[in-house]
This record gives C-alpha cells, structure tokens and sequence, in this order.
C-alpha cells in the first residue's frame, strides 16, 4: 500500500512539473480574441471563421528602437498582443537594440526560456544561477553568436562596442513576462519598506530611499 502511495505521489508531481509550461494546442490554431469578456488562463479563441493572415503576422521588427532613455536600449516584442495566432502555440519573439555601452539590465522572464542571436555588434551577456551558488555565467558575444538563458534565472545583456548592437531573441512562451529586477525591488507599488532593503542588500536606509526616488 506505502508503494502503492508513493507512486502516485510521484506520478502526480511529474505530470505537475511536465504541466508547468505554456499548454499544448488541441487543434490547428487558437487566434487570441483580446475583446472577450471571459477571462480564462491565457486569452480566449477567436471564432476560427473569422480568423484572417493579419492574425498571424506583425511589421517593423526592420526599425530600430529608441535607446535614448537611462539604460540605453530598447526592446520590441513580437508576443501574442501584437500577433493573435502565437496564443497557444508556447512561442514569442523580440528584438533589442542597445547604445553603445547600453544595457538591458538584469531581469527575469517567469514563464520561459531564452535564446539569444547577435545580429550586429558585440554583447557581453550573463545569468546567474540560484541559490546558495548564485554562480555568474558570463560570454562575450559577436555577431552570429547563441546563447541561453535558462527559464526563470535573473540575466542581462550589455553593448562593449562603440557602436550601436542589435539581437534577436525568441522565447518558449506567448506570454514570457518579464520582471526587471531594479524596478521590482525598488519601485515597487507601493514601496517596499527601506528597513527590508536595507537590510537585504547591508546599507542604511537613507542610501535606499534615495535609491528609491530614482524609480
């Protein structure tokens, strides 16, 4: 009975984990239909009737984005909000353009792995992993070079060229999500306590608050 028990057990937690991805389609497509009332896990078909190419499709990943901002680079995504027919169908796309020594700082994606292309320009790129190693994976990139970024782990890119670079990147979602780090943690709505800060990262809290009011 106890094996019996701890088989299910383990049944149950392996389908769990082969779950915890974006759902495989049932049928050719599932157009999303972003004026749906019903809310559901993920966003709803569109009648398949009404279903046209432009569903399907999206221009300007031709132009540069503006990389006139604090951290001198700019990400264009290609997800199931600006193409329909990707909802269900676990895959997405952006690309990211950066200034000379611009960054694309560090961040998570919650929902899916990445996989990086350099298409002009070079990239010194990293993640970290988790806990307790936190252990730094780093690689200068050039033009035509891959890297991963495995789901879920904190990674970032950076331009060490002097002129401008572009990649990219497609992701194992529609939906990947992403969350920057410095904006999470120190602009949070509301603010989380520059007591807890400070003690996290082993400074005062003035240093925090003032941290704090950039974001």
């Amino acid at each position: 009975m106890a094996s019996q028990l701890f088989f299910l057990t383990f049944l149950a937690i392996t389908c769990s984990i082969a779950l915890a991805s974006d759902p495989s389609p049932l049928q050719d497509f599932c157009v999303a239909d972003p004026n749906s009332p019903v809310k559901v896990n993920g966003v709803v078909c569109k009648d398949p009737n009404a279903v046209e190419a432009k569903d399907f499709s999206m221009s300007g990943l031709n132009v540069a984005g503006d990389t006139n901002n604090f951290v001198g680079s700019a990400v264009t995504p290609a997800n199931v909000v600006q193409i329909p027919g990707l909802n269900t169908l676990g895959i997405s796309m952006v690309r990211i353009d950066y200034a000379p020594w611009g960054i694309n700082a560090p961040h998570t994606h919650p929902r899916a792995t990445e996989i990086l292309t350099v298409l002009e320009g070079t990239l010194l790129v990293g993640f970290v992993t988790s806990n307790p190693e936190n252990r730094l994976i780093t690689k200068t990139l050039n033009k035509g070079d891959v890297f991963v970024f495995p789901i879920g782990l904190i990674h970032f890119q950076q331009n060490i060229g002097y002129g401008p670079a572009v990649a990219i990147a497609a992701l194992s979602s529609q939906n990947p999500g992403v969350i920057t780090i410095a904006n999470a943690v120190f602009g949070s709505k509301p603010d989380i306590s520059t007591n807890i800060l400070a003690k996290a990262f082993q400074t005062d809290s003035a240093i925090i608050a003032n941290i704090q009011s950039k974001f």
